[in-house]
């Protein structure tokens, strides 16, 4: 039989290129600065679950509705009574439980998810160290619980301002015991958020990261009651170095005193270790950040 010719054959075309748009962007172009702000932007609103599902705006406005009612009530009590119920410091020191959840949640979401979804690579395909991404994320954690725990604060001085009878004399005096309050919760946002953030992004399993959060604030808690019951006075003082947050309340008995130990007689001792406790301090959030940042320089390699 007479073979088929191939002279006439011709190639089935496989694609055609469609014009669906696409333009070239001309547009300002933004540099380092730019992505870095964007980026703690969007970690703040994560933080609060802005831009995010109702059912991720739960648990974090849950924390928020709390501090603020137990800071209604402390203002409303002081107008009947025409005395602080607390300081503003000791406000802080009592929501820190609160402090420790909201931590455990809100960090491995800024940090835990972008693991595990893999999108760190396109990040890092512009202008944006691999510091910047971890440095914002931290001042982003660091800014939300600023405001989780003086947004209150400013609640009861508010309360105070009003319903002073000491006129002007009386606001100024409770600016003064405000100022340091909103100090020390910044101590307790900058210790808090370095190490929270640090154990999160560990893993990119949320569960995992909030499970080790919980477990550096509070298992180290057991820690501090067993070096307190020993004979050792010195051991006694030092104990409060063994938790971040025993360590910040060591740092807020130094340096703010009356402010946050009167009428607490349940308060810890330190003795004459207030710059220990101050510089221990220190050391943990410069090491927690320096760990955080070898960790994105690891996971950029």
């Amino acid at each position: 039989m007479p073979e088929p010719s191939t002279a006439a054959v011709r190639p089935t075309p496989t694609g055609v290129i469609h014009d669906i748009g696409y333009q070239r962007y001309e547009g300002p172009r933004l540099g380092r600065r730019q992505v870095f702000g964007a980026l703690y932007l969007h970690g703040l609103r994560t933080a609060f679950g802005f831009g995010r599902s109702a059912k991720a705006k739960i648990f974090p406005w849950l924390v928020v509705g709390i501090v603020t009612l137990v800071a209604a009530a402390l203002a409303a009590i002081r107008s009947q009574i025409g005395e602080p119920v607390a300081t503003y410091a000791q406000f802080a020191d009592a929501m820190s439980w609160l402090v420790i959840f909201f931590v455990a949640v809100v960090a491995p979401e800024l940090v835990s998810r972008d693991l595990r979804s893999g999108v760190l690579p396109l990040y890092f395909s512009r202008p944006l160290p691999r510091a910047d991404y971890a440095l914002a994320k931290l001042l982003a954690l660091v800014t939300a619980l600023w405001l989780l725990l003086g947004g209150p604060q400013l609640l009861m001085f508010l309360g105070a301002a009003f319903t002073t009878k000491q006129g002007m004399r009386g606001v100024w005096n409770e600016l003064l015991d405000l100022l340091p309050g909103l100090l020390y919760a910044g101590l307790w946002a900058v210790v808090f958020a370095s190490v929270g953030l640090l154990v999160a992004s560990l893993t990119g399993k949320r569960a995992f990261a909030a499970g080790g959060v919980v477990a550096v604030f509070l298992m180290t808690t057991p820690i501090v009651g067993v070096l307190s019951i020993l004979p050792s006075r010195a051991a006694n003082e030092l104990a409060g170095l063994a938790s971040p947050s025993t360590l910040v309340q060591g740092v807020g008995i130094w340096s703010l005193g009356d402010l946050l130990v009167e009428g607490d007689p349940g308060e810890m001792m330190i003795g004459g270790f207030g710059p220990v406790y101050a510089l221990a301090a220190v050391l943990l959030v410069v090491g927690a950040t320096a760990l955080l940042l070898a960790r994105y320089r690891k996971v950029a390699s």
